[in-house]
């Protein structure tokens, strides 16, 4: 099994996951931009009590029923999360090997960015994903 290990760039916040993630996807769609300040946010998708945090992570809601977590010292965004659900998504920029990521899908391809090239095979889905 993969132990997935990250933090901030300032290093006050860290982060662990010795556990295997529901699912790790790319998002194109607008909150992900904005919020990630990037073309998309590569992603994985763990249960909240599966991973665990060292140092202090500040939240805000991006939607209602959805948290963002970022160092409150440096600004790096680690994590969106819905508590109602119980998953989080960790930002696969803040890992510190980012290469443990694979990436299963796009979704919200309606939102890429026109330059952004979506040919690796994989599924995407111009809005959510089907259930599973």
């Amino acid at each position: 099994m993969t132990n997935y290990r990250g933090g901030c760039l300032c290093g006050a916040v860290r982060y662990r996951a010795e556990a295997e993630p529901i699912n790790q996807r790319v998002c194109h769609c607008r909150l992900c931009q904005r919020a990630i300040g990037a073309a998309f946010n590569a992603r994985i998708l763990f249960r909240i009590d599966d991973v665990i945090f060292d140092g202090l992570v500040a939240t805000v809601h991006s939607s209602p029923d959805l948290k963002r977590g970022f160092c409150p010292n440096c600004g790096t965004t680690i994590f969106s999360r819905r508590d109602a659900a119980g998953i989080m998504g960790i930002t696969t920029g803040s890992l510190d090997d980012p290469s443990v990521f694979k990436p299963e899908m796009h979704i919200f391809t309606a939102s890429k960015q026109p330059w952004v090239s979506v040919d690796d095979g994989l599924p995407h889905y111009e809005g959510a994903p089907p259930p599973a």
